[in-house]
């Protein structure tokens, strides 16, 4: 099941809805939203739910067990249940990435096991980690009751696209948690916000990419080449911010408050910015849980620099081009590391938002292709050399029409990636009178009111509308 389904909007979430505040105890909502996230997750694969349900109760007992001993055992302990935790991503998501090089690499024939990835594991697998490292150090204490355990991995609003929740974010709300009408209320327009970016910017702007990359891009323009990719780049964040704020709004519906997973990346001026902008709960875990890491007795600064962009780049799929493209951005940031922050202030703002654009753009390519061959034909169409080596043209009358057709909707896309938003709701909510803040209230109401009917028509017919880190 999908968040960008009307099944969802007008059935499912409704019907949730409706039982969780008709039950009148913490308690009993909580079973409310542990029964709508197991059908919820069931909806498309029921045999995962199985695994869901183990993963939980072997973490929920392992941070139980640790409680009761002593440092070094406690250790032990731990390491086991984020090996056994790291085995079953490893098993469902890489065997056949695995095997595929180590048949490349000795010459081997071994058998390529078809194994579906449950939908969500490389989430709840993390946010199962961070909640035994956490136990580990003392930084929360075990949750008593599997059942709000069960809640804290499965509840749907971020089982399968994330974002990744601490423990230590929702903890004092899985037992205690007042639902205001103001959580209601901004949590649905979160919602339909996230649901526009999807359906109606998102959606869009991947039928250009399909149109260009969807096939060989051998003879593809250089123009055309940037115009796909910088299409993508869009595509992508939109895509993900989208779910991120569905994900954060319905959880507000429910009275929990999840952390931001996205702030407006593209206005940053370094590689580094980007990523403390960029899915955040991903970037933020490799820091606190990898980065520090003690390796043969003491943290080793380059070597976790470059195990936290290795893992980064593996963890987005079991292919190279994923590695290649975590790596390629971990060498950036080791660049700007060696720079040094206040040098880097010092640099011409303009050019500093040119050069991170260039890299980020460039990185989008690396992260389409999974094939090899593409991905070379890209990088030689982006930098114009297929101009010299197989005659291709700079621009061409498809690429042409193809952008007068969409350059409102690129240029939407990429001024709503401005902070334009928060400008304006600041305007109505804080700094004006009340007046202000009721014409506010109401324009807004208004403008979900026509986001959300636009978005359902644009749902009819759309079949297939899967959030891209759905895969992951």
């Amino acid at each position: 099941m999908v968040f960008s389904s009307l099944f969802f909007l007008y059935l499912f979430l409704p019907l949730c809805l409706i039982g969780y505040y008709a039950a009148k105890t913490i308690k009993q909502k909580n079973i409310v939203l542990i029964i709508s996230s197991l059908v919820f997750y069931a909806w498309g694969e029921p045999v995962w739910v199985i695994l869901l349900l183990f993963s939980a109760f072997m973490n929920w007992g392992a941070a139980i067990i640790m409680d009761k001993l002593k440092e070094k055992w406690k250790k032990i302990v731990a390491g086991i249940a984020i090996i056994w935790d790291l085995a079953f991503l490893i098993v469902f998501k890489y065997t056949g990435f695995i095997l595929e090089n180590v048949n490349a690499v000795t010459g081997l024939d071994l058998a390529i096991p078809t194994i579906v990835m449950p939908i969500g594991i490389s989430f709840f697998t993390f946010q199962a980690i961070s909640y035994i490292m956490d136990c580990l150090w003392g930084t929360v204490p075990p949750q008593k009751s599997c059942l709000n355990f069960l809640l804290y991995l499965s509840l749907f609003p971020q089982l399968v696209a994330g974002p990744i929740v601490r423990y230590s974010v929702i903890a004092n709300e899985i037992e205690d948690r007042k639902i205001r009408a103001n959580d209601v209320s901004d949590g649905a327009m979160r919602v339909i916000i996230g649901l526009s970016k999807k359906v109606i910017i998102a959606n869009s702007l991947y039928s250009i990419v399909e149109q260009f990359f969807g096939s060989d891009i051998t003879n593809l323009s250089f123009l055309g080449t940037w115009y796909t990719v910088i299409a993508y780049s869009l595509y992508v964040y939109f895509d993900f911010s989208g779910y991120s704020d569905m994900a954060i709004g319905l959880g507000q519906m429910f009275g929990f408050h999840f952390n931001e997973n996205f702030n407006y990346p593209f206005i940053c001026k370094t590689i580094s910015e980007f990523w403390q902008r960029w899915h955040i709960s991903l970037s933020s875990f490799f820091r606190d849980y990898l980065f520090y890491m003690p390796i043969f007795g003491q943290p080793r600064k380059y070597l976790n620099l470059f195990l936290v962009w290795f893992c980064t780049g593996m963890w987005h799929g079991a292919s190279w081009n994923f590695i290649l493209w975590g790596l390629y951005f971990g060498i950036f940031i080791f660049i700007e590391t060696l720079i040094g922050k206040k040098k880097m202030k010092k640099w011409n703002k303009v050019l500093t938002h040119l050069y991170s654009k260039f890299i980020i753009i460039i990185g989008f390519g690396i992260f389409y292709f999974t094939d090899f061959g593409q991905l070379g034909r890209f990088f030689l169409n982006i930098t114009g050399i297929s101009m010299i080596s197989n005659q291709n043209s700079f621009s061409d009358v498809v690429t042409r029409d193809s952008f007068i057709g969409n350059i409102f909707l690129i240029l939407f896309a990429i001024i709503v990636s401005m902070p334009i938003i928060p400008k304006i709701k600041y305007f109505f909510f804080k700094w004006g009178n009340n007046t202000v803040y009721a014409v506010g209230k109401i324009g807004g109401a208004v403008i979900c009111c026509i986001l959300l009917v636009i978005s359902s028509i644009l749902l009819v017919d759309n079949t297939n509308n899967p959030f891209l880190y759905f895969r992951f």
